[in-house]
């Protein structure tokens, strides 16, 4: 099979030839960069520089020698833009390694901190000394929920503001042909699966704007006026949905949405708020998106979402991903057996919250070995670890674990 057939394959419920593997095909998929740099030293590939696409995250572009290496099934659209060298500047991680981030990202040093500022200079994320990765420090809608401004929200908002690639390049009157070409592009250059990352984002978009607390109170003290912003994001996200899908809806496998309803215990939401805040918007966005382009529809959720499943499964949903095997009810064999005919899940590989940092490569195979032994029988899996490798994972660990997958170790 090729790298698509078999990643499609798995998204239609038929086993593959093997388990497809996915690094970096998406913003929970990757892997920090001071992991990466390590692990282009381990392979002896450090003479190139070492380019972080997403600094919130600090997350690296994988060189297609370690994708190669390990047998990636997986790239992201992203990765078909910013191929220049003028769309990268300098910096440096905060480890001390040089880096390069997108030129329309690069933080500003100031007071022993790293920080992004966005519309109106106003400090929308922080990284102070010592710290690894940058923090959200601005709610536009915290203290006014001025709805008129909520265009300008998305610009002084952490999340929303500070774009990978392809970000502002595809922006503007010229955006939607810059968008097709790459598309374009990059589809006839790789028998790689290809993820178009949109977002879509509606319980996080509340929290992104007012802040978690004061999301939260809104929903349960103001629904009216919940309502009311939902329905103004929904007009966006759908509109940005039929200007993503008419560039690019031909040349891509799977749209990624992302929502994390969850948390360690469980759903951050009954599924009573679910059904009536964002089940019906979710319906909506993704039955659009398989009208606009032949895509399987993926959400990046976090957390304990057992109880969701079903709905979500109601609506469209094709796979889920990071499933975060160490929460409240997202053991991997109970899902499988009673999900694993109607959903596919895209990830649980390999706890990363203890055993890809602290374990030794024999017990990071082993456990790898069993945990997809669970998911593989009948497809419906693709392998991811929970989340990004983080920075303090060995390369031995990263070797031991793709090594597992592809008979070796």
């Amino acid at each position: 099979m090729t790298s698509r057939e078999r990643v499609l394959s798995a998204l239609n419920h038929v086993e593959p030839d093997r388990i497809p593997l996915d690094l970096s095909g998406h913003r929970s998929s990757g892997i920090s960069a001071i992991a990466y740099a390590k692990l282009r030293k381990y392979f002896g590939l450090e003479g190139r520089p070492l380019r972080v696409y997403d600094p919130v995250q600090q997350l690296a572009i994988v060189d297609e020698e370690v994708l190669g290496r390990f047998g990636i099934d997986t790239i992201e659209l992203g990765r078909a833009f910013a191929l220049e060298d003028k769309h990268w500047a300098d910096w440096v991680l905060p480890d001390g390694t040089p880096c390069q981030v997108p030129v329309w990202t690069k933080p500003e040093r100031l007071d022993g901190e790293w920080v992004v500022r966005g519309l109106n200079d106003q400090i929308i994320a922080r990284m102070p000394d010592g710290v690894l990765y940058f923090e959200q420090s601005y709610y536009p809608f915290a203290e006014d929920d001025n709805l008129d401004r909520l265009t300008n929200a998305f610009r002084q908002s952490m999340w929303t503001a500070i774009a990978s690639p392809p970000g502002p390049l595809a922006a503007g009157a010229e955006g939607e042909r810059v968008l097709a070409e790459g598309a374009r592009a990059l589809r006839t250059k790789t028998d790689r699966a290809i993820i178009g990352l949109f977002g879509g984002n509606l319980l996080e978009m509340g929290q992104f704007f007012y802040r978690n607390d004061n999301f939260f109170m809104l929903l349960a003290g103001h629904p009216a006026r919940a309502h009311e912003f939902l329905d103004k994001i929904m007009e966006i996200h759908l509109a940005n949905l039929e200007r993503f899908l008419g560039a690019v809806g031909e040349h891509i496998d799977i749209i990624l949405f992302g929502d994390d309803l969850g948390m360690q215990n469980g759903p951050q939401v009954s599924p009573k708020m679910y059904r009536e805040f964002f089940k019906p918007r979710e319906k909506i966005l993704w039955q659009r998106a398989k009208e606009l382009a032949d895509v399987k529809i993926m959400l990046h959720c976090c957390g304990g979402v057992r109880e969701l499943l079903p709905d979500l499964i109601e609506v469209g949903l094709d796979t889920i991903n990071p499933v975060q095997i160490t929460c409240r009810g997202m053991e991997p064999a109970g899902l499988k057996k009673d999900f694993g005919d109607r959903l596919t899940f895209w990830g649980g590989g390999c706890d990363t919250r203890e055993l890809l940092s602290k374990g030794t490569p024999h017990q990071v195979r082993e456990h790898v070995k069993r945990l997809t032994d669970i998911w593989r029988p009948g497809g419906g899996y693709v392998f991811q670890q929970v989340h990004n490798i983080l920075a303090d994972v060995p390369p031995e660990n990263i070797v031991a674990m793709y090594d597992a997958l592809n008979g070796a170790g």
